[in-house]
């Protein structure tokens, strides 16, 4: 997976978190396993500035995680905060695939990827259903040439 040096334009979407506590284990370094909350939660701030699927939610539609694939870069540490970018790779029918990266707060250095699969759902039938059309969506999608 692609390592990408800190840049504010190379995502559509940025979170800032602050690092909790609770997020650390014995050496005061954020849980691996913590990280994969940090990126659910930029995901789900992402698809709400997305209007045509925020309004979708309400609706009983939401995105379900199909896979998801993390890299670890460096330990982060606490007291601190985190900048998560998150963008769109790819748009399927009724799949998103989203790449996303963590960077410490104060110095900007990477400290984890991701890379998440998802599928549009439908809740009442519980059935995989097509993405609604979003008007300008290479406004979210990350440059191709990133990946290559």
């Amino acid at each position: 997976m692609i390592r990408p040096e800190y840049d504010e334009a190379l995502f559509p979407h940025w979170t800032t978190l602050p690092i909790r506590f609770r997020d650390l284990d014995p050496l005061n370094h954020v849980n691996n396993a913590i990280f994969s909350t940090y990126y659910e939660e930029a995901r789900i701030e992402f698809i709400q500035e997305v209007n045509q699927l925020a309004g979708e939610l309400k609706n009983g539609y939401s995105f379900v995680l199909a896979n998801i694939e993390i890299e670890f870069a460096r330990p982060v540490e606490y007291p601190n905060d985190i900048l998560i970018g998150s963008g769109i790779k790819s748009l399927g029918n009724s799949s998103i695939t989203s790449f996303q990266a963590i960077y410490t707060g104060d110095e900007k250095i990477l400290a984890s990827v991701a890379e998440a699969h998802g599928v549009w759902f439908d809740l009442s039938s519980q059935r995989p259903t097509r993405i609604p059309d979003i008007p300008n969506t290479e406004k979210y999608m990350l440059p191709n040439s990133l990946f290559e």
